[in-house]
């Protein structure tokens, strides 16, 4: 059970009248969801606890029977679940009719409302007191509550820890957000920027279908993930880590990152190769070469099917095994390993500025070695670790090729953007002793602030791209299928986290952040280079959205890489988690942007102004086409029913045809070209289907 600890009061009136100013004019209300009236609606369930309920015929609400509820101890709950949760994008508050007994009305946070997702995560409280011997019509708007993207569960919990007298529930409503009159406006003059082609990126570290990355206009590569920490250039070995029972392997007959590069060379991407600085690298390819011996080591919870002697690392107990020997399946490098394989790259394929090895990563997600490559680099890194093993081993790469683009310190998610590896291993959340003695400031900051240090005292940069792995942390969302009608709703708001200064993320971070749940990726990181190392780019190096085999994922994925070019990141590679195939839904979205006709077309590559007023189900992005001077504008409608609105066109006049393309349900196998239409005036006016990317493509000049 989870119970509500948050003491924060909320001043109701102010948050309502906040709440209705936001709003558009009212165009019609969809219906409310009744919850309770006089008795628990169909599809919710009673998840009470220490409660008792009945109807009751004596005290009645509006002439109808009403609910009595009674508290039995100290901290009690009532609580509704509903198995298939409502997705909130379309509603506004929620609406309690309570009567309080007399007595009731003594404490002024007598009773303590929350609603729960899928996941279990809770939302803010909202505290409140039934009128005592009067019906009140208490209305709780979902913003006060953090705005929750679903409700599956609804507590209205005792907050005083003390039995209290009996209150009634007339009706309890889901209402309704008034339908917003939708609006869609391209200025073409404002906010223009050019958009980084290097967006488009991908990893796959086995990458040899060069045809495939050309369809889909794929312009980077990344060789990156667990297993290229320890892989050994020499052998052509890894190991699987934790992934995989820390066990080594050989990735093939030949090098893999000479083949690697070279399907990238033939696709025209560049490549982004991960350099290992854990270390060491795995000396042999022996699948039987372990890190945890069964024997060795004694029995562990689990083991591999086939090579029983490999563990993975826990004891029967739980506890890690500890003092195992790194040379088990390693051999100690250092930073002469890495020069060595980089001068072999430098002489296979000439150096950064003529054709070879475009960029390369410190590593791989340093801040969580601790778990995934426990057998070697078992202690969490402290700030100066992390930052000693990033100047070496940058200083190295530069010193080979000094036109390569390094990327750093590819941290694995939001926990170690802000906090210190020892710290967070320890669970010293609070105290954070190692954040401390570097004044307190988070790891990202911290660290761009050192590198921007070590330039100012050699004159050398090492950090190109301020570099970090970005995974959704809302349940059901990355790495993930589909999923229900919930998640697949979930899935399309949380890209808002990458920006939207509104979006409270639906997640465990909304409760374990330092800005109560607001991510805002690409604003913070773009604020803290700004602050602390001007001239370093961006870029994530890893994210993923899920849902590859669905329109949901498309349209997650269209509406990700329409954000990147809007927010002007740097550089951006999806983990596909797994091959990507020609012909997934998720292969549509990059080729709407790459290669939306099969001839080579593409969005534009410089940015203009494109806005919604209601973002959260139709976004807009737009950009010019330097080579014609042509508007392409991405419209993506995230709901599952047709929405209309006129489109306007400020500085731009048109001089030719109107061409539409479109991905939907309707086709998950083709980009349809629509009929082209002849533009009359600045205004379009367009209905987009539902779960649809709709692209116009319209001739003409900005003025």
């Amino acid at each position: 059970m989870k119970y509500i600890t948050n003491k924060v009061k909320k001043t109701c009136l102010l948050v309502s009248l906040l709440f209705f100013a936001a709003l558009y004019t009212s165009l019609s209300v969809a219906d409310t969801v009744i919850i309770s009236k006089g008795a628990i609606a169909a599809g919710w369930a009673n998840w009470s606890w220490n409660t008792s309920y009945q109807t009751s015929a004596t005290t009645q609400y509006n002439g109808n029977p009403t609910l009595s509820i009674s508290y039995n101890a100290g901290w009690a709950g009532f609580s509704l679940d509903n198995s298939t949760p409502v997705n909130t994008a379309t509603y506004q508050s929620l609406q309690i009719a309570v009567y309080g007994s007399t007595g009731l009305g003594s404490n002024k946070t007598v009773l303590a409302l929350t609603t729960q997702d899928n996941a279990g995560n809770a939302s803010t409280a909202y505290y409140f007191t039934p009128m005592a011997n009067t019906w009140s019509v208490i209305t709780v708007p979902l913003t006060a509550l953090g705005s929750p993207a679903q409700i599956a569960r609804i507590n209205i919990q005792d907050n005083t820890g003390a039995t209290l007298p009996p209150y009634y529930i007339g009706a309890l409503t889901l209402v309704a957000a008034p339908v917003a009159k939708l609006s869609l406006t391209v200025d073409a003059t404002a906010a223009r920027h050019a958009i980084s082609p290097l967006i488009y990126g991908i990893n796959d570290i086995n990458a040899t279908d060069a045809s495939l990355w050309q369809t889909l206009g794929i312009t980077v590569n990344r060789w990156g993930g667990n297993e290229t920490s320890r892989y050994n250039w020499q052998l052509d070995t890894y190991n699987h880590a934790n992934d995989w029972f820390f066990e080594n392997d050989r990735m093939g007959s030949s090098s893999t990152v000479n083949a690697f590069i070279t399907a990238n060379k033939k696709a025209g991407a560049k490549s982004l190769v991960t350099v290992p600085m854990i270390g060491y690298v795995a000396k042999d390819g022996n699948l039987s070469t372990c890190g945890f011996s069964v024997a060795k080591y004694g029995p562990q919870k689990s083991t591999d099917l086939y090579r029983p002697d490999c563990g993975n690392g826990a004891k029967t107990n739980g506890s890690l095994v500890t003092g195992n020997n790194p040379t088990d399946t390693s051999l100690a490098v250092n930073t002469p390993f890495i020069t060595s394989w980089l001068n072999y790259l430098v002489q296979q394929y000439g150096n950064a500025n003529n054709g070879g090895v475009a960029f390369y990563n410190l590593d791989n997600e340093p801040d969580i070695w601790f778990s995934t490559h426990q057998d070697v680099a078992p202690v969490g890194l402290t700030y100066d670790q992390l930052m000693s093993l990033s100047t070496s081993y940058a200083a190295a790469i530069k010193a080979v090729d000094p036109g390569a683009k390094i990327l750093g310190p590819v941290v694995d998610g939001w926990t170690y953007y802000w906090n210190s590896p020892r710290d967070g291993q320890q669970g010293l959340w609070s105290t954070t002793p190692d954040r401390n003695a570097h004044g307190g400031i988070p790891l990202i900051p911290w660290y761009l602030q050192q590198m921007q240090a070590y330039e100012k005292k050699t004159g050398v940069r090492l950090l190109d791209y301020l570099d970090v792995h970005y995974y959704p942390a809302s349940a059901g969302v990355a790495l993930s299928p589909a999923g229900n009608a919930a998640t697949q709703a979930l899935r399309l708001q949380s890209t808002r986290s990458l920006w939207d200064p509104s979006y409270v993320d639906q997640s465990w971070i909304s409760s374990a952040g330092p800005s109560n749940g607001i991510i805002q990726l690409i604003p913070l990181l773009r604020n803290w280079v700004s602050a602390n190392y001007p001239g370093t780019q961006l870029a994530i190096s890893e994210y993923n959205w899920g849902a590859p085999e669905s329109i949901n994922g498309a349209l997650a994925q269209a509406d990700v890489l329409g954000i990147f070019g809007r927010e002007g990141l740097g550089l951006a590679t999806l983990w596909p988690d797994g091959t990507l195939s020609a012909n997934q839904p998720l292969a549509y979205a990059f080729r709407l942007y790459r290669n939306y006709d099969g001839l080579g077309s593409t969005f534009g590559d410089t940015s203009v102004s494109a806005a919604s007023n209601y973002p959260a189900n139709l976004a807009i992005y737009a950009a010019e086409n330097s080579s014609n001077g042509a508007l392409t504008l991405m419209v993506i409608n995230k709901t599952t029913g047709g929405l209309t609105a006129p489109l306007s066109l400020s500085h731009f006049t048109p001089s030719g045809v109107l061409q539409t393309w479109r991905y939907s349900p309707a086709n998950l196998n083709q980009i349809v070209h629509l009929a082209d239409q002849t533009i009359k005036g600045t205004v379009i006016n367009s209905t987009f289907p539902a779960n649809s990317v709709t692209l116009y493509v319209i001739a003409g000049n900005h003025t």
